[in-house]
């Protein structure tokens, strides 16, 4: 059964149109032990992935927040096993639109083949805090630009809670589920100490707050942790090597 499913997932990700002009190759993999946070990059009908585990690129297509969300081979969350993709659309296509074609696109080239199934996993719920959200909403550009994080400080200027909710998952290692029912872009900025620094030094300035305390005082939402069911998606056949271009 879960074969059959597979391929008739397969098969529709076939009937949805792919990009116009595409390339999907191998890169290198990233030097050193730094945590690679590759989200893609939408800007002008541009979308680019660069050195992304094949993990990054269906957490973008599926709009999922974590690698827990995904089961598979191990070399899909792997560093050996990188891609760089650029692909055009229109600047105003839906982003669900370009969601499927990058879907098709991955089966198209790596001859991907997934199935959902519900499984039960701990998780943090983003949601709003008692007092409400201390958030600055804004229309969205063109260009799509978000900002720059890193560890411990996220910023974007459109940012759309979706993709806090997957800074947050990456930064910390867990999986964050969007749940605030905030459909806008908002200005973000969020500073805090995360429990993945290195160890402190005599020199170290005081630790700021916990991840925790510092969506609710910053943000005016909250993480709450759960356990329940969540949507995981199985990649049942995945190719290392990419069709042509």
């Amino acid at each position: 059964m879960r074969t059959l499913l597979a391929l008739a997932f397969a098969l529709a990700a076939y009937a949805q149109p792919a990009f116009e002009i595409a390339t999907l190759k191998r890169s290198p993999p990233p030097e050193g032990d730094r945590i690679n946070i590759n989200l893609g990059n939408l800007r002008n009908g541009r979308l680019t992935f660069g050195n992304a585990s094949l993990s990054d690129c269906l957490n973008f297509g599926y709009e999922f927040a974590s690698d827990a969300q995904l089961a598979g081979p191990d070399w899909i969350k792997s560093k050996e096993v990188r891609f760089d993709i650029v692909a055009q659309v229109p600047p105003d296509m839906p982003r669900e639109q370009m969601l499927r074609r990058l879907q098709s696109l991955l089966v198209e080239r790596l001859k991907v083949a997934v199935h959902h199934e519900q499984k039960e996993q701990p998780y943090l719920a983003l949601t709003i805090a008692k007092n409400g959200p201390k958030l600055h909403e804004v229309a969205q550009t063109r260009d799509g630009s978000t900002g720059m994080s890193t560890l411990g400080h996220i910023a974007g200027t459109q940012m759309p809670m979706r993709a806090l909710a997957l800074l947050i998952s990456r930064f910390e290692r867990q999986t964050v589920l969007d749940q605030t029912g905030l459909s806008g872009f908002y200005e973000i900025k969020l500073e805090w100490t995360s429990d993945l620094n290195r160890p402190p030094q005599p020199d170290d300035p005081p630790p700021g707050p916990s991840i925790f305390t510092a969506v609710q005082e910053q943000l005016g939402l909250k993480l709450e942790p759960h356990k329940g069911p969540v949507d995981v998606l199985v990649v049942d056949h995945a190719e290392q090597i990419p069709a042509e271009n």
